[in-house]
């Protein structure tokens, strides 16, 4: 397993035990929105750990992380879960269920260090 890959796989595991910190204890803007921040970079993380090959542009994986979860976003908004019946309680927290304005512009926040990382991993390497 590559260096880049157990680095990325570590800061995983960080963002993980944040999140769930966050969703056990956390209340308020800290849960609402500062997850929401945190679970871009978590997911973006969780990506590259297991990506084998680069993407063919810098920005291919972060554009479709914030894709994935503006249309996360939108399945809120027409009422996914309740519309299929969904009725797990941690599948309903992962999905959400409620769509927000300010979620997407959480998500924006938080994946503009990814885009960063992948701009400075793209320049470092040559690609």
């Amino acid at each position: 397993m590559s260096k880049k890959r157990i680095g990325f796989g570590t800061i995983f595991l960080l963002f993980l035990i944040i999140e769930v910190s966050i969703a056990k204890y956390g209340s308020g803007w800290l849960r609402n929105h500062f997850g929401d921040v945190l679970v871009m970079i978590l997911i973006y993380a969780f990506c590259r750990m297991i990506s084998p090959q680069k993407p063919q542009s810098w920005h291919v994986i972060p554009c479709a992380i914030l894709a994935f979860s503006f249309v996360l976003e939108f399945l809120q908004l027409w009422g996914f879960c309740d519309k299929l019946g969904i009725t797990n309680k941690l599948l309903r927290i992962v999905i959400g269920t409620q769509f927000s304005l300010v979620d997407l512009v959480c998500y924006v926040v938080g994946i503009m260090p990814c885009y960063i990382v992948e701009y400075l991993l793209y320049r470092r390497t040559g690609n």
